[in-house]
């Protein structure tokens, strides 16, 4: 399969989870706070995966505080996943069904890693474009994310449940790694102190 020829992916972003070890009370969404230069979180990580792929896919949770409005002013699709507490794999596998039938590959992201290089991400674009059926970056010895998909994996994405996302596909198949320069894979915002500095 050529780059010429294969179809783009669809970019996915996971912003439908509560965030507790950020805020346990609930308070405050850690995707709404800004990162040093007072973008909020999961608009930074949106606009990274805007600059690469055409269409992004956010899937939220319902009364998410105004991510979805955020996103949908940047350019995202907003789905609402009505079951998104029940773990990270129902919100991956219902982006994945509203991608359908148009979406043949995917990049999904994590909307708490804002510092991932547009150059990272494009990289795993063409790995499955050049016919690898998953891609995944790798910074020396360790993997990180996004990751991306081919159409061969469809099904199984479809049918994740548990709160492993897309781990258990992983572990089971064939992953080809991209090695990227990007400390940026391995960074989400977990703790207000990973805002580098941006109060709350």
């Amino acid at each position: 399969m050529s780059t010429a020829t294969a179809p783009a992916p669809v970019g996915i972003l996971l912003a439908a989870g509560r965030g507790r070890r950020f805020d346990p009370t609930g308070a405050h969404n850690k995707l709404l706070q800004p990162l040093t230069g007072g973008i909020p979180v999961a608009v930074a990580s949106a606009r990274n995966l805007l600059s690469v792929v055409t269409r992004v896919i956010a899937v939220v949770r319902p009364a998410d505080g105004g991510v979805a409005d955020a996103l949908r002013a940047i350019g995202c699709e907003v789905t609402v996943c009505a079951d998104a507490d029940s773990g990270m794999a129902a919100s991956l596998s219902h982006a994945i069904r509203h991608s359908l039938p148009d979406a043949k590959a995917w990049l999904i992201a994590l909307a708490d890693m804002p510092h991932v290089q547009a150059s990272t991400m494009r990289a795993l674009c063409e790995a499955v474009a050049g016919g690898a059926a998953i891609a995944a970056p790798v910074n020396g010895a360790r993997r990180g994310n996004p990751i991306a998909f081919g159409a061969l994996h469809l099904s199984a994405l479809l049918a994740l449940s548990g709160d492993q996302g897309a781990r258990g596909i992983l572990k089971t198949n064939e992953v080809t790694e991209v090695q990227v320069d990007d400390s940026g894979i391995f960074q989400d915002i977990d703790t207000p102190s990973d805002l580098s500095g941006a109060r709350l």
